[in-house]
């Protein structure tokens, strides 16, 4: 058994995923009590959180907005607290689609075609032809996703969209197989493919248990499937991610690899694809965990921090909003 540590379990926070992290957190704070760990969740919803005396770790179990977009991580960092992912830099790196874009044309990571658009009045992109994708710039989980078939749906899903961000990244939309590649201290684990039941892989098939089938290890030769994972190693890399992320990938009929977005806080609910990629490489879940802190306080040194210490973090509300 690890040694017991007092460990900080954040979930919820007050972004548009937050019911899908207060399940994560769920998930992790139960594995965690499991392996002898003192848990103490912590949910930063309000402007202001108090992390108590003797913390050790943080165990970062937030998905989206305040979450992922580094800014949770930039107040732990100044704190001085361990805790669990990719720092603030990379987190707001990959929670921006536009960065995370730019990053990978730079390393020559295979992305797709895009464009960033800013109003509902933009018309058709020239040269363009449907299908396309419509995605807010800074949401995760396929939040405001759209899919345009037709040039005349234009209008409407840059709307809708629009109620979630105030820049739009719009990608041609590759036809192929839905993968994703789940990264683990520097090791692409296992493919993923993900097959919805019916429609799409949005939002609500992300997180209706029976919705989706997922294959693991996927149905791939084992040159399409180490394509997959260095592309989606190279996309891990170019955002100067640390410790595990999670990679969206397409597959064209051809094997040619096309990353989607970097997600570097993945979801860790009984339907998320990291401990499923983490299991068929012989991880279980709780392992999973434990590991994840583990990376957290390798970079401290392994240090407790002193039983009298107690750490104010004090939010504007802007930041949180």
């Amino acid at each position: 058994m690890p040694k017991p540590l007092k460990i900080v379990l954040m979930s919820g926070g007050p972004g548009a995923e937050r019911e899908v992290s207060l399940r994560s957190g769920a998930g992790v704070a139960q594995a965690l009590r499991s392996l002898g760990h003192a848990v103490v969740d912590l949910d930063p919803q309000k402007p202001d959180w108090i992390l108590p005396p003797a913390t050790d770790a943080v165990f970062l179990a937030l998905h989206g907005t305040y979450g992922e977009d580094g800014t949770v991580q930039a107040q732990l960092e100044k704190l001085g607290v361990p805790y669990t992912g990719c720092d603030a830099g990379a987190s707001r790196i990959a929670f921006d689609k536009v960065l995370t874009k730019q990053r990978c044309v730079a390393a020559g990571v295979p992305t797709a075609k895009y464009l960033v658009v800013e109003s509902a009045r933009t018309p058709w992109p020239l040269g363009w032809q449907p299908p396309v994708v419509v995605k807010p710039v800074r949401q995760g989980s396929s939040v405001g996703l759209h899919f345009v078939d037709r040039v005349a749906d234009w209008p409407g899903a840059l709307a809708e969209a629009l109620r979630y961000d105030s820049q739009l990244l719009v990608e041609e939309r590759i036809v192929g197989r839905e993968t994703t590649v789940g990264i683990l201290d520097g090791t692409a684990l296992p493919v993923v493919e993900v097959r919805p039941k019916t429609g799409s892989y949005d939002y609500q098939t992300k997180y209706t248990a029976g919705a989706t089938d997922y294959f693991c290890p996927a149905d791939l030769d084992a040159v399409t499937t180490r394509r997959v994972q260095d592309a989606a190693l190279g996309a891990f890399r170019a955002i100067g991610g640390r410790d595990y992320s999670r990679v969206d990938v397409m597959v064209r009929a051809h094997g040619e690899p096309v990353v989607l977005e970097v997600n570097t806080l993945p979801g860790m609910t009984e339907t998320s694809l990291l401990p499923k990629a983490a299991a068929v490489a012989g991880i279980g879940y709780a392992k999973l965990c434990q590991r994840m802190i583990d990376l957290a306080l390798k970079r401290s040194g392994g240090e407790r921090m002193g039983d009298n210490t107690a750490f104010t973090a004090k939010i504007c509300v802007a930041t949180m909003s």
